[in-house]
C-alpha cells in the first residue's frame, strides 16, 4: 500500500479478542495502513495461526485472560517493551454465554461474560490509557446487543450494554487529551462466533438460527469481518479526529 494513504503509520495498535475472525481483520487492515500490532487472546495455538502470516517485524502476540488484572498489565508491558508508546487500542475479546429463561439462567455464566466483555474492557482501558499517546483512540466492541434486547440472551446483552456506558465515562473523561473512546456494534458476522450463537438461539426458540438473523437484517445477510474492521479502521484513525462518545451501528440496517 502506498505510504501516502496509510492512517496508521508508525502507530501502535493493541488488539484483544485478536485470534478471533474481527480481530485478526483488523490486525491485517491496520499493517497495511502501516501500524504496529500487538495480538492478544487467551488461545496461544490460535494466535500462532493468525500471525503466522502476517508481518513478524511489526506483529507481536501475548497469551493472556482479558479478566485477569495481572494478565493485562503483562500484555499492556509487552506493547511498551516491544513497541513504544501505544496509539490506538482495539478492545474486541468476547464470549456469548447460553440462551435460556431467567429463572434457569446460570450464575456462573452469566459472571463469566461480564468478566470478559465488561471487566475485560475496564481492565484494558485502565491500564492502557496511562501509556497512551495524546490523541490516541480507544474502540470497544460492543454490538447490535448492545441497544436491543432480547429474551433469554441475559448475559451478552447486558454486558454489551454495559460497555456503552464504560466507553461514554472515558471518552468524558479523557477528551482533554484528544483521546476519542468509541463503541463498534456490529450486527451478525459471518464467522464461528456467531454461527454458535445461531445454533444456540435455534435449539432454544426450534428455527434455523441464521435465517432468523438474515431476516431481521434489512440488507439481508450477515456482514463479513473485513467490512467491519473498515469501520474499526475509520474509528482507530483521524479520519474520526471529531468523533468521541457514539456508537457506531454497523449492522446492515438490524437496529432500525
Amino acid at each position: 500500500m502506498d505510504i501516502r494513504v496509510r492512517k496508521l503509520n508508525g502507530k501502535t495498535c493493541i488488539v484483544t479478542g485478536g485470534a478471533g475472525n474481527l480481530g485478526h481483520a483488523a490486525a491485517r487492515l491496520f499493517l497495511d495502513h502501516g501500524a504496529r500490532v500487538l495480538l492478544v487472546d487467551r488461545d496461544a495455538d490460535a494466535l500462532a495461526r493468525v500471525a503466522s502470516d502476517l508481518p513478524p517485524d511489526r506483529v507481536a502476540t501475548m497469551r493472556a485472560d482479558v479478566a485477569d488484572a495481572g494478565q493485562t498489565r503483562a500484555y499492556v508491558d509487552a506493547a511498551l517493551k516491544r513497541f513504544g508508546k501505544i496509539d490506538v487500542l482495539f478492545s474486541n475479546a468476547g464470549n456469548f454465554g447460553v440462551v435460556a429463561p431467567i429463572a434457569d439462567y446460570p450464575d456462573e455464566t452469566f459472571d463469566s461474560v461480564m468478566a470478559v466483555h465488561v471487566r475485560g474492557a475496564y481492565l484494558a482501558t485502565k491500564h492502557t490509557v496511562p501509556h497512551m499517546n495524546d490523541g490516541g483512540a480507544i474502540v470497544i466492541t460492543s454490538s447490535v446487543a448492545g441497544v436491543r434486547g432480547d429474551a433469554g440472551v441475559y448475559a451478552y446483552i447486558t454486558a454489551k450494554h454495559a460497555q456503552v456506558g464504560l466507553m461514554r465515562c472515558l471518552a468524558k473523561e479523557l477528551a482533554p487529551r484528544r483521546i476519542r473512546v468509541n463503541t463498534i456494534h456490529p450486527g451478525p458476522i459471518d464467522n464461528g462466533f456467531q454461527l454458535a450463537v445461531e445454533q444456540g438461539l435455534g435449539t432454544a426458540l426450534g428455527v434455523d438460527g441464521t435465517a432468523f438473523f438474515n431476516d431481521m437484517i434489512p440488507l439481508g445477510r450477515h456482514g463479513a469481518a473485513e467490512e467491519i474492521a473498515r469501520s474499526v479502521l475509520y474509528l482507530a484513525s483521524d479520519d474520526s479526529s471529531f468523533t468521541t462518545g457514539t456508537t457506531l451501528m454497523v449492522d446492515g440496517g438490524m437496529s432500525v
